[in-house]
């Protein structure tokens, strides 16, 4: 997929998660999520941009998503600090797991195309592809990011109705 069907699927991918969170109580903290989700959600395609890694090798990986995972998890504690009651939330957990999800968005959405991904390498080379539509079509990924954003709307009504 491209640019923008990755956002619409890091939003779908996102929304339960923001969601829950916004119904506990941390509206400000689901929306902070739910930017850095989409933000990171094109991160695995830098291996066009790196010498030496193939296009949808390591950076399409589940490894690559927990490893995106913790560094967010680590950049939170350290920019939140210890002493703060967001700590005591589960921050550091939260933001784990916006990075994991945001890769692993972007790691299903590939999989809807013919070429696929290895997400279990180096383990396995064993390509998973659904060939659903190929990542260039226009209809799939702005469909995708309508989706998306159909996801993130009602996620947020949720939030204001019952929050």
């Amino acid at each position: 997929m491209y640019q923008t069907g990755h956002y619409g699927g890091a939003l779908v991918a996102y929304t339960p998660l923001g969601t829950v969170v916004g119904l506990l109580g941390y509206g400000e903290l689901a929306i902070v999520g739910g930017l850095v989700c989409v933000a990171l959600s094109t991160l695995p395609d830098v291996d066009h941009r790196l010498p030496l890694i193939d296009h949808r090798g390591a950076t399409h990986t589940i490894l690559f998503a927990l490893t995106v995972g913790v560094g967010l998890a680590t950049l939170a504690a350290v920019l939140v600090g210890t002493a703060s009651a967001f700590v005591e939330t589960g921050i550091g957990s939260f933001a784990f797991l916006v990075g994991v999800v945001s890769i692993g968005s972007h790691l299903l959405a590939d999989a809807l195309t013919p070429m696929g991904i290895r997400p279990f390498w180096p383990v396995s080379s064993r390509r998973y592809s659904l060939a659903v539509t190929t990542a260039a079509n226009p209809a799939a990924n702005y469909g995708l990011f309508g989706l998306g954003i159909t996801a993130a709307l009602v996620g947020l009504s949720l939030v204001i109705v019952l929050g």
